[in-house]
């Protein structure tokens, strides 16, 4: 699935982080992916993170899922809409609408959302942290954007939803089936369905703060100090007043903490295994039966193809000759052939190698942690 008349680098160029663009159906031939009964499906199972948004008289209600399949009977005519997180975990052809905004790094993708509402159902006008692709699947919906917002921006108040107080729309677009709209972080916008059966596919992508990685790369440091590492002043000479913080003792202390946390090669290693931990790490995609490495090479001998777990984030950081190759929150060395092997499952969804015996190695291990299948076994 390839979006045509587009051109990557130059969307990059003017757009990405910069400003909103509607794409009108880029797609040749759309077909939306999933039916609505299907999403509704998902939104009633366990593990399956889902909300569904209602409109009252003058404020929109919230419920978390699992819902119970009575639950969509009960509706009635007032607006609704059914969220559905990470469905691209579950249906391989919604995972599939990600494979055309792949010009943006692994590592940044999140996932694909996938919304349901009835006419005039909708979220309410609100911003995110992070950029988004949204996709009209089925039906209609209207889409206005606003200015750029800030954590000082007016909220309503509200228990669950973070929507704004004051919306003032600068630009509108209704979006048909197979049209795109690209909405920048901090951009205001609000859609609406126009009509009923209306569906919408968000393509996310993440964008760490500051203050997580301070948190998470300290809290690593810290969890493997020795207590023994102090500040220690053997040259200490007498001051003038004891109450004065030395600026001596102040360029020690503040490299006792700079020193640790500059290390780039530790924080690189660090930093693919925490992006590329699992979005729901307490799911286990193991198979039932661990493989061992003798069955993989008989299979690929076979030409069957190593399939990526739609669920499973894969990047990797070069390092010399060789690569650290990390998926699913576990990083491994990889040098010789075991290069060319982590580079292409990076990069594409389905593989079939002829491996050497550390080759062979990593794709059994990749197999047996719930990474990578067998197609069949998909």
């Amino acid at each position: 699935m390839q979006l045509s008349h587009f051109d990557p680098a130059l969307f990059l160029r003017d757009y990405w982080q910069k400003k909103p663009l509607l794409i009108r159906n880029p797609w040749g031939e759309w077909r939306n992916p999933l039916e609505p009964d299907e999403l509704a499906g998902l939104a009633c199972e366990e593990g399956v993170e889902s909300r569904l948004i209602t409109q009252g008289d003058d404020r929109l209600a919230m419920e978390n899922g699992p819902l119970p399949e009575t639950r969509f009977g009960q509706l009635g005519a007032r607006p609704w809409t059914l969220l559905v997180q990470a469905v691209d975990h579950h249906v391989p052809q919604v995972a599939a609408l990600i494979d055309p905004f792949r010009f943006v790094p692994n590592w940044r993708i999140d996932d694909v959302m996938v919304s349901y509402a009835t006419d005039g159902g909708g979220v309410g006008a609100h911003f995110d942290q992070y950029d988004v692709f949204l996709v009209q699947g089925l039906g209609r919906r209207r889409w206005q954007v606003g200015g750029l917002c800030d954590s000082t921006t007016p909220l309503l108040p509200h228990d669950d939803l973070r929507l704004l107080a004051d919306f003032v729309a600068v630009q509108e677009w209704i979006l048909e089936p197979g049209d795109i709209l690209y909405v920048p972080p901090r951009v205001a916008h609000h859609g609406v369905a126009v009509g009923d059966d209306c569906m919408t596919y968000s393509v996310g992508f993440r964008a760490p703060s500051r203050a997580e990685l301070v948190e998470h790369w300290s809290e690593t440091l810290v969890d493997a100090m020795p207590d023994e590492d102090r500040y220690a002043d053997p040259d200490l000479a007498r001051q003038a007043n004891p109450g004065e913080i030395a600026p001596a003792a102040i360029d020690r202390l503040h490299g006792l903490v700079t020193e640790a946390l500059a290390d780039r090669d530790a924080f690189a290693r660090w930093f693919g295994q925490y992006s590329s931990s699992p979005k729901y790490p307490d799911t286990d995609w193991r198979p039932e039966e661990p493989m061992e490495a003798g069955d993989v090479a008989a299979m690929l001998a076979q030409g069957a193809a190593l399939c990526r777990n739609p669920a499973s984030r894969f990047s990797f950081v070069r390092q010399g000759d060789g690569l650290l190759l990390f998926v699913d929150g576990e990083s491994f060395d990889c040098e010789g052939d075991m290069v060319a092997i982590a580079e292409t499952i990076c990069a594409q969804d389905h593989v079939t190698v002829d491996p050497s015996d550390a080759g062979l190695a990593l794709l059994t291990a990749l197999v047996n942690q719930g990474s990578l299948a067998f197609e069949e076994e998909i």
